[in-house]
């Protein structure tokens, strides 16, 4: 009859598992203290984690949400106020067209 190993891989999941928490938490920090944007994808791949292993870790998921609001840069420059058309403007340009 074969030994019981189910301890031992039960043990090395754990580790595994806990192992790659650290390494999430890890690149998190990390993304924090270079001010980078923190993503999903930005942390998967500073941790070598997949994106869905981040979705699965309620409380890892809900730090990543809370500093990519904090992090997110615009993604384009906003027009300045005095560059911007106003509505009557618009509707001037629509008038003439």
């Amino acid at each position: 009859m074969p030994a019981d190993n189910t301890e031992a891989i039960i043990n090395a999941a754990r580790q595994r598992h806990e192992l790659t928490r650290a390494k999430a938490i890890q690149a998190l920090r990390e993304l924090e203290r270079a001010d980078a944007t923190v993503t999903f994808q930005a942390v998967a791949t500073a941790a070598d984690v997949s994106r869905s292993w981040l979705y699965n870790q309620p409380d890892i998921r809900a730090e990543i949400v809370r500093l990519r609001a904090t992090t997110q840069r615009p993604t384009s420059p906003s027009i300045p106020a005095g560059q911007r058309i106003s509505e009557s403007s618009a509707l001037t340009r629509e008038a003439v067209a």
